[in-house]
């Protein structure tokens, strides 16, 4: 265990955590909504400081990051818990707890381990992902600070419902972030996410005003944020509110865990949302998890021109000259190097 950073005592057992933006207020001896920080006598406690549950080597076009260091590697790190409770969670098994006890599962990994082996395995850049990096901070925090001094970059795989405290504490080191913008009502928020929207809209301007560079995601699951009117919301958002040179991707759903009475989303309905992305004036709208339908490319902003082919994850053909157009010499927003 470790205590836990951005929490104060309130008196009578209580601490308040102030990590995400739930706050909970913890009496002694429970837990809060995320199940890994837990109220022991006035102190709170990390539980997965250093307990990775899941490791891999992911090409970082997997984040997904199309804009940042493309065709490179990057280890990714997990521990168990995450604040949200999406009823279509990809990752339930490690992310949800069975009741507020979770069992605290994974290997011992320090942080000076996990910056050895990404570098081992020649990756350019460390990914807290697959559950949800803030619930794991104080361990993403102390390697990210490793990494960086080994010439690694940092990226959050995130649900964008960090406190602006927390963010600013460690966006020092943090280069990176793709944001899932799940929907654009309060309704699905709060009856498939159990959170609120405009708590991650306002996360997201905060990414941005801290110059950490952004992608956002949005898997679109019908009939329950695929209208016209919430895709358009997004789309106007991220192009008025973020820039239109932040990438959107718009992912297909399949159905899992406690939501499988949906059907997986047609690809005529990604086809829709990127055509309401660009005709809202974003300039780099992606198609994601229906490889190869056309929909992963990146072409020139300026003069239409392709500049990185895609299959999946794998990059099959890459233009770029120094992070330019070859054709036309516009420079590709995002992180090349």
């Amino acid at each position: 265990m470790k205590e836990a950073s951005f929490y104060e005592k309130v008196g009578e057992g209580k601490v308040r955590c102030g990590l995400c933006r739930f706050r909970c207020l913890i009496a002694d001896g429970h837990r809060g909504i995320c199940a890994v920080r837990e109220n022991r006598k006035g102190t709170l406690f990390s539980l997965v400081y250093g307990k990775a549950v899941a490791e891999h080597v992911d090409p970082v076009e997997k984040k997904p990051l199309y804009h940042f260091q493309p065709g490179s590697l990057t280890y990714s790190i997990a521990t168990v818990g995450c604040n949200f409770r999406c009823l279509h969670c990809q990752n339930y098994s490690i992310s949800q707890p069975e009741g507020e006890r979770l069992r605290i599962a994974g290997n011992d990994l320090t942080p000076e381990e996990a910056v050895r082996r990404a570098v081992a395995a020649g990756c350019r850049s460390i990914s807290y992902t697959y559950t949800e990096p803030t619930i794991f901070f104080e361990y993403a925090y102390d390697i990210a600070i490793l990494a960086r001094r080994a010439g690694l970059r940092n990226i959050f795989v995130t649900n964008g419902y960090i406190t602006p405290e927390a963010l600013s504490a460690i966006a020092p080191y943090l280069d990176a972030a793709n944001i899932d913008l799940k929907g654009f009502s309060e309704r699905f928020y709060r009856e498939v996410v159990h959170a609120m929207l405009d708590q991650v809209l306002e996360s997201i301007l905060e990414y941005k005003r801290l110059g950490i560079w952004i992608e956002l995601t949005t898997l679109i699951i019908p009939n329950w944020n695929d209208s016209d009117e919430d895709l358009a919301g997004i789309a106007r958002f991220i192009a008025q509110r973020v820039g239109p040179d932040t990438p959107w991707h718009v992912s297909q759903f399949y159905p899992t865990f406690k939501l499988t009475d949906q059907p997986r989303t047609p690809i005529e309905t990604l086809r829709r949302a990127r055509q309401i992305g660009l005709d809202s004036g974003l300039r780099f709208v992606y198609e994601g998890n229906v490889p190869g339908a056309g929909g992963e490319n990146t072409w020139c902003p300026s003069c239409s021109r392709l500049l990185i082919r895609r299959y999946g994850y794998t990059i099959r053909e890459n233009l770029l000259d120094a992070g330019r157009c070859p054709q036309c010499g516009t420079l590709l927003p995002g992180v090349e190097q």
